[in-house]
């Protein structure tokens, strides 16, 4: 499929609702948003950030909006494209240019501006990145502020070894004595793995 290098281009492929994509294009551009293309579809923004898109398939069509789950939804117009997975979209859905109710359309779309505007957006969560910090180290970490500061210091990645290397230990006496080998590699800044990757 060829890259699609306009809005136009977008409606003309998509002609078999060409005359709703149209109209509903229409309603957005009375706004403030500025129409940009993304992922080959019109994509409207507010200073940088997605704010709705126009979307076309094979037997429906309709608005995104990128902060949907923020919108009050008063007359039920919006559907969560994937249950479960979709956290922040939504998307208002035709079959038919009968179906769309122009002052509602233009009514979510300023509602979704003023949303964006107060800066409601859902963040994307970093999967994997948080340190699970073992008690053994935190009580270390009250004894010796430099041992805090060096871990810090360390790349989550570094913090992520040392923390799996105490926990992974089955005895309390061994979670100590690994815990006492590896407070001078803290300290220095290096990682517990660093001497076998430099071989």
């Amino acid at each position: 499929m060829k890259k699609v290098t306009s809005v136009e281009e977008y409606i003309e492929n998509n002609s078999h609702f060409g005359e709703a994509l149209t109209l509903l294009r229409n309603v957005i551009t009375k706004t403030e948003l500025e129409e940009t293309l993304k992922w080959s579809a019109p994509v409207y923004t507010l200073n940088g950030k997605n704010v709705v898109g126009l979307g076309a398939f094979k037997n429906h069509f309709g608005i995104w909006f990128f902060n949907g789950v923020f919108l009050k939804d008063e007359k039920n117009l919006l559907v969560n494209a994937q249950e479960g997975k979709t956290k922040a979209l939504r998307q208002m859905r035709f079959e038919n240019i009968e179906d769309i109710d122009q002052a509602a359309v233009l009514a979510y779309v300023k509602e979704a501006i003023e949303n964006q505007k107060l800066g409601k957006e859902i963040k994307p969560e970093r999967k994997g990145k948080s340190v699970s910090i073992p008690k053994e180290l935190q009580t270390a970490f009250k004894a010796n502020a430099d041992l805090q500061a060096s871990f810090k210091a360390l790349t989550p990645g570094k913090q992520r070894e040392y923390c799996e290397h105490i926990e992974s230990a089955k005895r309390e006496a061994t979670k100590q004595s690994r815990l006492e080998k590896i407070t001078p590699m803290i300290i220095s800044g290096v990682g517990l793995h660093d001497k076998y990757k430099n071989c």
